[in-house]
């Protein structure tokens, strides 16, 4: 399945509603809500068995996910923004919770996400740090994004995962 391109239509999450998805260890989709379908405006069958990264919005920064995979491969769960495209080419805006479920013998079973709305003032906050990430992606590579990353975390007291999720869920308010 190919991406659609990208417009500037925003599909608007609301506070009553939640996205759940599921994926196996190599990041491809094997469940999805009924919201999920509704908000993205993709079919169950279009999505599963699909790599998440079929809804990276073109607008999101990679270091972001490269952080998001890095800490949920070790088993820390992540808190994090994320614009995600829709099938229509519009978008819309979460607060992703992405933690790894184990089975009863702690072996892995798959990655679990839980998306809900976000306010106006972590929007404006985020898009601003993700347009400042993605630009330096794009005119000086992945490593100076994810130096500036990286030390926007250093700047932010961020030293964790913990504080990288409180950070995020603080902005939400």
């Amino acid at each position: 399945m190919t991406q659609p391109e990208a417009n500037n239509t925003e599909h608007i999450v609301k506070n009553v509603d939640l996205i759940v998805s599921k994926s196996d260890e190599a990041g491809n989709i094997t469940y999805v809500n009924p919201i999920f379908m509704k908000i993205s405006g993709y079919s169950q069958a279009n999505l599963l068995e699909q790599p998440h990264a079929i809804l990276r919005h073109p607008d999101m920064p990679k270091v972001i996910f490269k952080y998001l995979w890095k800490n949920i491969k070790e088993g820390k769960d992540v808190i994090a923004y994320v614009k995600n495209l829709c099938a229509d080419g519009g978008y819309y805006w979460v607060l992703a919770t992405v933690k790894m479920a184990k089975n009863p013998d702690g072996s892995f079973r798959n990655y679990m996400s839980t998306r809900k709305c976000i306010t106006e003032n972590a929007k404006g906050t985020i898009s601003e740090l993700y347009k400042t990430l993605l630009e330096l992606e794009k005119t000086e590579g992945e490593e100076a994004s994810e130096k500036a990353f990286y030390t926007f975390l250093d700047d932010n007291n961020i030293n964790n995962a913990d504080s990288f999720n409180a950070y995020m869920k603080n902005l939400n308010k």
